[in-house]
């Protein structure tokens, strides 16, 4: 008898196991794509934890002023990229919600919705490569000219073939990124998620290896063709191929997605917005550089550099429903959307508060133990209010996701106003104050403001384009 109950609770075990990983997926909304996107993240935030404290090893504080703004110096890419990958991915989950995607790459469905979405892809693939020509053309001589007349007197620094091939890199990963969106917005979220996390460890290990054999300048752009090799490798030689070499010569006809009736009403503000957001989240570094130099300019970017990395573990929970947003607004099924989002918001949300507490927990207690290390960092205080004001912007992230699924962008006012009072404000402070002066300004401005009126068109443009079609379920 007693043989028989081992044997009945032997057989129960994988049950009970299979049973709590369910439990355990449901409350947390974990699925593949996300277990990806969260272990690549996961890995950029440790791998970032790792590049910090070589940076503090390798580089003097006046190189890691520059290492820090050479990334805000080429996120000015977003000037020639205007938003049109978060397009592509709303056009490409739109049309595939009447398409059915074979594994062998080919495509079945409305044959309407077929040749729309060969025409996103075409679309898409001619802009990048025109634009991202024109990056080149003008972020190489920018960034030659703005160090160039910015190194203080004195200083010997290597940074103009570390910044060039910073650049040609940026550029080789500009024509990649929008064919990862495209295929997000065609439902392989797991599949590009995966591709994104071998990018990620790859670009983290030739950025270690630069900083470790003492050409730390070199590590910026060694993260970038490090995510280049693992798509190009993805996108010529994994099935993906044939499903986008088929539609980049599928014949679009008169069904082509119109430019300026559909695309660019939407796009315009879109960009508008990212170029708000460039003002408000990356140019601390070069003002902070031109200003008070690059000892100031790297305490501010390794600070934001932390903050950026438990940020982006938390994006991911939402980002990866960007997908699935759009084809549940294709398909009419609010209830559903609303439950995804709610959920998901609440669970990032906690996730990013608990790294949060626990990153500032362990820069309290290392600043006692490894106070060398600390001073590359923002004080403490200041970095509490840097963690606060990411939390927010996680929340006001979130909120504008949710609204631009419906290919709509109502955050185009908020975007603006909070880049004019924080870029307004970024100057006198950084000119007169310093970085810590800077922090205070983009929480009260950047965040307190920008939580207020995101907030508010969240929940009135809500109400006012799903009237009568759901409850409320937040």
């Amino acid at each position: 008898m007693s043989l028989c109950l081992d044997n009945s609770e032997r057989r129960d075990h994988p049950r009970r196991l299979v049973s709590m990983l369910k439990n355990i997926k449901h409350l947390t909304g974990m699925d593949r794509a996300i277990a990806y996107t969260i272990m690549g993240r996961s890995w950029s935030a440790m791998a970032g934890i790792v590049t910090v404290l070589l940076i503090a090893r390798f580089l003097t504080p006046n190189e890691q002023g520059y290492y820090y703004t050479f990334s805000s110096l080429v996120a000015l890419q977003i000037i020639f990229e205007l938003g049109f990958s978060f397009v592509v991915l709303q056009l490409a989950a739109h049309e595939r919600a009447q398409l059915t995607f074979l594994p062998d790459g080919r495509v079945e469905g409305n044959p309407v919705a077929h040749a729309r979405l060969a025409s996103v892809l075409q679309m898409s693939v001619r802009w990048y490569s025109i634009a991202g020509l024109l990056m080149a053309a003008v972020l190489l001589p920018a960034g030659i000219h703005f160090f160039g007349v910015h190194q203080p007197a004195g200083l010997v620094v290597v940074w103009r073939l570390p910044w060039c091939l910073l650049v040609v890199a940026a550029m080789l990963a500009f024509q990649i990124d929008p064919v990862f969106s495209f295929l997000e917005g065609c439902g392989y979220i797991t599949q590009v998620a995966h591709r994104r996390l071998i990018q990620a460890v790859l670009g983290s290990l030739l950025a270690w290896a630069a900083l470790i054999t003492h050409h730390g300048l070199y590590s910026p752009a060694m993260v970038i063709l490090g995510q280049v090799l693992v798509g190009l490798v993805y996108l010529f030689f994994a099935h993906v191929g044939r499903l986008l070499k088929d539609l980049l010569f599928y014949p679009a006809g008169e069904n082509h997605v119109g430019w300026w009736r559909e695309i660019w009403p939407f796009q315009w503000r879109i960009a508008i917005s990212w170029l708000c957001g460039y003002v408000i989240y990356s140019m601390f570094n070069p003002v902070l550089f031109a200003y008070q130099g690059p000892v100031a300019a790297g305490r501010m970017g390794m600070s934001l550099a932390i903050a950026g990395a438990l940020a982006a573990v938390a994006v991911a929970w939402m980002s990866t429903k960007a997908s699935p947003f759009g084809n549940m607004i294709a398909h009419g099924d609010i209830a559903a959307l609303d439950k995804l989002f709610f959920r998901t918001l609440w669970q990032s949300t906690i996730l990013l508060t608990a790294g949060a507490i626990a990153f500032l927990a362990a820069l309290l207690i290392g600043s006692r133990l490894v106070p060398r290390f600390a001073m590359r960092l923002l004080p403490p205080w200041a970095f509490a209010l840097l963690l606060l004001t990411t939390i927010i912007n996680h929340i006001i992230f979130s909120e504008a996701l949710y609204l631009r699924a419906h290919k709509r962008e109502p955050f185009l006012v908020n975007s603006v106003i909070v880049a004019i009072l924080v870029g307004g404000a970024t100057f006198p402070l950084a000119k007169f104050w310093g970085e810590n002066a800077v922090v205070v300004g983009y929480f009260f401005l950047g965040g307190l403001v920008g939580l207020g009126a995101g907030t508010y068109v969240f929940v009135t443009k809500r109400r006012e384009w799903h009237v009568g079609r759901s409850e409320s379920i937040a």
